[in-house]
C-alpha cells in the first residue's frame, strides 16, 4: 500500500499526554475511573472510537456515492470496550452503532453497512483481531 497520508502521534502512556505531530491534537491522556482512574483526561479507547465512527461515517460516504444511496442523515456510534482477555492480558471489543434514517430502514440499511463494514479501513484493520458488533437503530 502506498499511503496517501501519515498520521503521527506521540503519547508517554494511559496518564501522560498524546499529541500529533503538527499540533492540532495535544490531549491529556488518564486512566478512566472504571479502570481505577481519576477520568480527568481522554483515553486510547475514546480516541479509538472517535476514529472509528469518523472512518465508518465517512466510508458509508463512499459507498452510498458508489451505490447512489442518500446517506446525508446517517450517524456512527462507536462503543470500544477494553476487558481480560483469555491470556490474562487485555483485548479490546467494538460495537458499532449506525443510525439510519427513515429511508434506509430495513434490508436496503442492512446491505449498505455491511457493504461499508468491508469497505471501511478500521473495520478491515479489526477484522479478524477485535470482535466488531453492528447494531443498526
Amino acid at each position: 500500500m502506498d499511503a496517501l497520508y501519515t498520521a503521527v502521534a506521540t503519547a508517554n502512556g494511559r496518564e501522560g499526554r498524546a499529541v500529533s505531530s503538527d499540533g492540532t491534537l495535544d490531549l491529556p491522556l488518564a486512566l478512566p475511573p472504571a479502570l481505577g482512574g481519576d477520568g480527568q483526561g481522554t483515553n486510547p479507547e475514546q480516541l479509538f472510537a472517535a476514529g472509528f465512527a469518523a472512518c465508518f461515517a465517512s466510508a458509508m460516504s463512499a459507498v452510498g456515492r458508489q451505490g447512489k444511496i442518500d446517506v446525508k442523515d446517517v450517524s456512527v456510534t462507536a462503543e470500544v470496550g477494553i476487558g481480560k482477555d483469555a491470556d490474562g492480558g487485555f483485548g479490546l471489543s467494538v460495537v458499532l452503532r449506525v443510525e439510519l434514517p427513515d429511508h434506509l430502514q430495513g434490508e436496503p440499511g442492512r446491505a449498505l453497512v455491511e457493504q461499508t463494514h468491508a469497505f471501511c479501513p478500521y473495520s478491515k484493520a479489526t477484522r479478524g483481531n477485535i470482535p466488531v458488533e453492528l447494531v443498526i437503530e
